[in-house]
């Protein structure tokens, strides 16, 4: 059961959300936003990488500190899926499970309800309330399963 993308949320509305935070709206900002966007599952590398397309003079600093800003007022969420940077996603996106390759590395998701009889059979007997928004599978996907 694959998780659709979903659009990321109008430039308005990240702004409202950063003004309401006691956050200036900068060019910086936006872009990272646009790039995570784009990108889905971006490690701090990728989405500058991304950025320096459109704004070459922005530096990996100048991302780590938009990022902690945008998580910190809840447009972006971070998750460590390896052992790595830490991967960002769009808060929009909502909650999800992320399926990760140990072979070959790729990222993808799952709606909540592809595992609900693993919370189901946690909360039972184990009386553990499950955070889904937090939880990563390791495993092999199905190209790397077929080689």
């Amino acid at each position: 059961m694959a998780l659709e993308t979903s659009q990321p949320s109008q430039p308005k509305q990240w702004d409202e959300r950063l003004r309401a935070g006691g956050y200036k709206v900068t060019p910086q900002r936006q872009l990272v936003l646009e790039a995570i966007g784009r990108l889905d599952h971006a490690t701090p590398e990728k989405i500058l990488a991304e950025v320096q397309q459109t704004a070459r003079g922005v530096n990996l600093s100048t991302i780590y500190r938009a990022l902690d800003v945008l998580d910190e007022v809840g447009l972006v969420t971070h998750h460590h899926l390896n052992d790595g940077a830490p991967t960002y996603h769009l808060a929009s996106e909502g909650g999800h499970v992320h399926l990760v390759c140990q072979d070959c590395g790729s990222v993808s998701q799952v709606r909540p309800e592809a595992i609900k009889p693993l919370i189901t059979a946690l909360d039972q007997e184990q009386g553990f309330e499950t955070d889904v928004a937090h939880l990563t599978v390791f495993g092999r996907c199905s190209r790397c399963r077929g080689k």
